[in-house]
């Protein structure tokens, strides 16, 4: 029976991937079955997703992780930081289809960083760091501050905060991606001032139909052009008080 769910889920991602000009190869996909396997089995103990079935799974989780390839940021990069990783998209899917790619996965909530944690040892993914704090502060730490070619964040929050929190993770040169949904218009003017605050260039979106009419994603890229300011990111209450 478990063989039988993993051919559905397999075939499910290989083919909204498919769909989506996206190739996954037979050993990316033997890792995402496991990581589902993982992810489902903590979820009986924690709450990590509300999503269990193959197909939402499948597309809901994994070919969305993936819509982030279609960004201009594209595959071009070998270091990306997951901020508000939760159970690990979309960060930990871009990491398994791009192997030896430096890795961080930030998140608040211990339980999910211990489960993140468990998923990379089970998986070998030992070039993933997983860090249990909150990027306000991190991004500030020489270790982690301007080090990254790629920034991710999915559902974390609006635009203009996001950005402040992620783009000082990303080197000169290199993207921000947020995932958002198709009322992202609504943020876009604050966020493109927060951007060139930060140092970024005007957010172009991307627009994406998700498979088997599994929604819309929207992809906001913004490309740092310099340096963000010393300042940046503010404290979270700073942010939420008076955002960029």
């Amino acid at each position: 029976m478990g063989e039988l769910m993993d051919l559905g889920f397999r075939e499910l991602v290989q083919a909204g991937a498919s769909q989506l000009g996206i190739e996954v190869g037979a050993g990316v996909l033997d890792t995402f079955c496991e990581y589902r396997r993982l992810l489902l089995a903590a979820n009986e103990v924690m709450n990590l997703t509300s999503i269990t079935d193959d197909e939402g799974m499948a597309i809901k989780h994994f070919v969305d992780s993936l819509t982030c390839l279609l960004s201009p940021a594209g595959r071009e990069y070998t270091s990306v930081v997951d901020v508000g990783s939760g159970a690990g998209f979309p960060g930990l899917v871009l990491r398994i289809i791009q192997p030896g790619c430096r890795t961080l996965l930030i998140d608040s909530v211990g339980k999910k960083v211990r489960f993140l944690k468990d998923v990379c040892s089970e998986l070998g993914l030992d070039d993933v760091e997983v860090v249990h704090g909150r990027a306000e502060d991190l991004a500030h730490d020489t270790a982690y501050r301007e080090r990254f070619d790629l920034a991710v964040a999915r559902g974390v929050a609006s635009l203009s905060p996001l950005a402040e929190y992620c783009m000082p993770f990303v080197r000169t040169g290199g993207w921000f991606v947020a995932m958002k949904g198709p009322r992202v218009e609504d943020e876009l003017a604050d966020g493109a001032r927060a951007a060139a605050k930060l140092g970024g260039a005007r957010p172009c979106v991307t627009e994406v139909m998700l498979p088997r009419g599994q929604g819309e994603r929207r992809l906001v890229s913004i490309r740092k052009e310099s340096r963000s300011a010393p300042a940046y990111p503010r404290k979270s209450a700073a942010i939420a008080k008076n955002p960029l």
